[in-house]
């Protein structure tokens, strides 16, 4: 019975202990008593606390002194701290149409009915668009609007329905998991103990060694075991009771339904049989039956700790602090997350560094292998482009920050491994289905099997049934496809292989096509100017216009440009537009006082709509010009990747067709297809031109297609599967299913070589998990087996799937 809670002097508001209006205001229900608040925001928050259990905040209070008592809980005033915005960037980002988004871990959740609980009640709330949830990992992720909804509204509403919910914090996330290993190591070492001796009690009984002994001493063997199995049922056998309430909250029965109820039956049916001294008891079967689904549960929690740890530890290198510069010569030490974009931060030799920029150093090596696993050092010169969360490793350099905490490129790999983790393949989701019905029928399949055994032999239903209810437990088939996804995706990112969508695991099964780019997919990007030809003499007028125009340019034939070694930036330039797979055009004025020409450089059929005597044929593939004349001729050119042909005839020998699609002259494409042994390819297409080109191959099927241009935005939507190169434009990176952070084309055979291993190995667990369970009901339901029996029998079932899942963790031979 509730403790009756303080009562506030009379007439005095129940939450803030303020006079009470005149009307007597409002009214709300706590602890079962009907209470009265002056005001709305008090019955709100009187109703929040009510709702989360937090009644010790009215018990414990000083009613005699108001100005003293707060008006909100210690709980309730901590959640209310993620509102802020300076603490939010440290775990949330804001997308292009404003909303917020992050990645919440939870406590408490065991399978899918808590992960449909969670997402369904907060999808009820407005402005959230959308909440997915992985019981796999125990993680939320969320997308809000912050203007209807506050991130602590979220966690609360959360916290309601009994899990705990804080942000991400990877620094923490080996606390978490140590806490939680020694929650599960607790519960297994009681019900071990408890096990053992009953169980040697249990072999005595059943044996026939105590048989010459009075009823007494038989009784005080029983007494003994019930003592035992007392705590495994109250304490270690818990997490089974707290998953089965959830699981009826939601309406989503889970397999911890019948294992609640086969715990609380066996041992509730023993204890009466004890006391009366008359009929049969199954103490042991409770304690192994607890003892070794602790053990799955525990086995599980280790999969998943190896399964999310890569994502966590890439957070966890970023440095605590910083070297940022106040004065030339001059730094001071800063949080990380009190830098800026534009600040510039000093990085000695061995020293990560913290935040994305720009080299201003003439040049180092930098390890990257933390994000894309490749452990040779790159060489940066100044100018490019070094990340956060990588190793410096020659000299000290300056880098002036442009990206900082959850914008850097590695918090973003991080989000893309959440968001993979968060999505379930089709497959995946319908073995969970398919788990959930189960255990519906099977409370039917047991209930009908009490009734007929109550008239075959009313001694022995109960034990018949209690039998079924444990060794047809689906705990195999919950475990399949959670522990076969969350081993391919800890695989893949082995070789620095991000997926955004598991459905590729599935999808990929079914491809057939490969689509090709040519410009930095086949070919390694790195361009160079091989040819110049300037028809009216001035080529240091032409180079500099060219450089002014591609420096609005982010494709790989513009690089070179950017290069160039000479001052565009008095160049004035109106207008300039970038048309995708043809080039750039804009205004140009020569001087102050001449008149506008509009100027353009791209493709020749580009220049071709003003000049008609610039033809495709012109072994030229970059050309600058005004509405009258031709400026300059550019021949660009990179080299095929050197992993390219190999990987592709590997390809060919798994049966893949392959076809290449660019925008570059056929000249170019030819001589690339060529190389590669490609008999299928189309030059010159527009980015229209691979769209339609690639609906009309998925006419026959699924189309796997791999670019990594800003052109190559549309088609990788469109595909079924896409992938593109941890270098790509962002376009391509947000577009894309696949990322590969390494760079090189082998990942395209590693994706298709992993996921199809994955594949194989979740159809297996399915299989196994519904041979089991459908071979074990005839022979449960006859009788034929022993609830601890059937106890020894689920469990290893489970153990079999886990085990085979766990081949996705081992390290592979060529992972570097």
């Amino acid at each position: 019975m509730t403790k009756a809670l303080p009562q506030p002097p009379e007439g005095h508001c129940f939450h803030c202990l303020q006079p009470l209006p005149k009307d007597g205001g409002y009214k709300v229900t706590v602890a079962g008593q009907s209470q009265a608040v002056c005001c709305y925001g008090c019955q709100a928050v009187a109703q929040t606390i009510e709702e989360q259990g937090l009644l010790h905040f009215y018990q414990f209070r000083d009613t005699s002194n108001p100005l003293q008592v707060p008006l909100l809980p210690e709980e309730l005033q901590q959640l209310e701290a993620y509102d802020q915005k300076d603490l939010q960037e440290q775990f949330t980002q804001v997308d292009d149409a404003g909303m917020r988004s992050t990645t919440l871990s939870v406590e408490g959740m065991t399978c899918a009915a808590c992960a449909w609980l969670i997402e369904q009640q907060l999808m009820r709330l407005n402005g959230v668009h959308n909440a997915q949830v992985n019981a796999t990992t125990e993680r939320v992720s969320i997308r809000w609007d912050e203007q209807q909804v506050k991130l602590s509204s979220l966690l609360q509403e959360i916290a309601g329905l009994g899990y705990r919910a804080l942000p991400f914090q990877a620094a923490t996330q080996e606390q978490d998991f140590k806490r939680r290993r020694r929650y599960f190591v607790r519960r297994i070492g009681i019900a071990g103990l408890a096990t053992m001796q009953v169980m040697m009690i249990a072999v005595a009984l059943y044996f026939g060694m105590v048989d010459e002994l009075d009823d007494n001493l038989r009784q005080f063997f029983w007494w003994i075991s019930l003592l035992f199995a007392t705590p495994v049922l109250l304490y270690s056998a818990q997490p089974f009771y707290l998953s089965a309430l959830r699981s009826i909250q939601a309406r989503q029965l889970n397999m911890d339904v019948p294992v609640s109820l086969a715990l609380l039956s066996a041992y509730g049916a023993s204890a009466y049989a004890t006391v009366i001294n008359a009929g049969e008891v199954y103490f042991e079967s409770v304690s192994m039956f607890t003892f070794l689904l602790l053990v799955g549960r525990y086995l599980e929690l280790l999969a998943k700790q190896r399964a999310i740890a890569t994502a966590a530890n890439l957070v966890k290198l970023l440095p605590a602090t910083a070297q940022r510069e106040v004065a030339p010569g001059q730094f001071e030490s800063v949080a990380v997350s009190k830098l800026n974009v534009g600040d510039v931060v000093q990085v000695l030799a061995g020293q990560t560094l913290p935040a994305d920029g720009e080299l201003l150093s003439h040049e180092t090596e930098i390890n990257e292998s933390m994000l894309t696993g490749e452990s040779v050092p790159v060489l940066h010169q100044q100018g490019s482009q070094v990340l956060a969360g990588t190793l410096n490793q020659t000299q000290p350099i300056r880098v002036r920050v442009s990206a900082t905490q959850q914008s850097t490129v590695m918090a973003k790999i991080a989000a893309l491994q959440d968001q993979a983790l968060a999505n379930k393949p089709r497959l995946a989701e319908r073995a969970e289905r398919l788990a959930n019905q189960f255990v519906k029928q099977l409370l039917i399949l047991a209930a009908l099997t009490f009734l007929v055994w109550s008239f075959i032999d009313p001694a022995e239903a109960f034990w018949v049934t209690l039998a079924v209810l444990v060794a047809t437990c689906p705990c195999a088939l919950a475990l399949a496809a959670p522990t076969a996804v969350t081993g391919v995706i800890h695989r893949l990112n082995r070789y620095g292989i991000i997926l955004r969508n598991t459905d590729v695991i599935e999808t990929l099964r079914e491809v057939k096509t490969v689509v090709l780019d040519k410009t930095g997919t086949l070919t390694s990007g790195q361009f160079a100017l091989s040819e110049r030809q300037y028809p009216n003499g001035n080529a240091e007028r032409a180079d500099s216009l060219a450089k002014a125009l591609e420096s609005y340019s982010e494709h790989p034939l513009a690089e070179p440009f950017k290069a160039l070694d000479l001052d565009s930036a008095k160049l004035q330039l109106d207008d300039v537009e970038v048309h995708l797979g043809a080039g750039i055009s804009a205004t140009w004025y020569a001087s102050p006082s001449a008149d506008p020409v509009k100027v353009r450089i791209g493709a020749p059929r580009f220049i071709g709509e003003w000049i008609a005597e610039v033809t495709e044929q012109s072994e030229a593939n970059v050309v600058l010009a005004t509405e009258s004349e031709v400026l300059a001729f550019y021949k660009v050119e990179d080299h095929i990747r050197d992993d390219a042909l190999s990987t592709l005839n590997q390809l060919r020998e798994q049966g893949f067709e392959l076809i290449m699609l660019t925008g570059d002259k056929y000249a170019n494409a030819k001589r690339v297809a060529d190389q590669l042994n490609i008999s299928t390819f189309k030059a010159e297409c527009l980015p229209a031109d691979k769209l339609a080109y690639v609906q009309g191959q998925q006419q026959h099927g699924p189309v796997l297609m791999i670019g990594d241009g800003i052109n190559d935005g549309p088609v990788l939507a469109q595909a079924d599967v896409s992938m593109t190169f941890g270098q790509a434009a962002d376009l391509a990176r947000q577009a894309a299913d696949v990322v590969a952070m390494r760079n090189e084309f082998a990942a395209v055979a590693q994706l298709i070589t992993h996921t199809a291993q994955s594949q194989r190995i979740l159809r297996q667990n399915i299989s196994w998990a519904l041979v089991y369970n459908l071979g074990i009901i005839p022979i449960a339901v006859l009788g034929l087996v022993t609830p601890y029996i059937a106890a020894i029998g689920m469990s290893i079932s489970s153990l079999l799937v886990l085990a085979n899942s766990l081949r996705l963790y081992r390290a592979p031979k060529d992972a570097r």
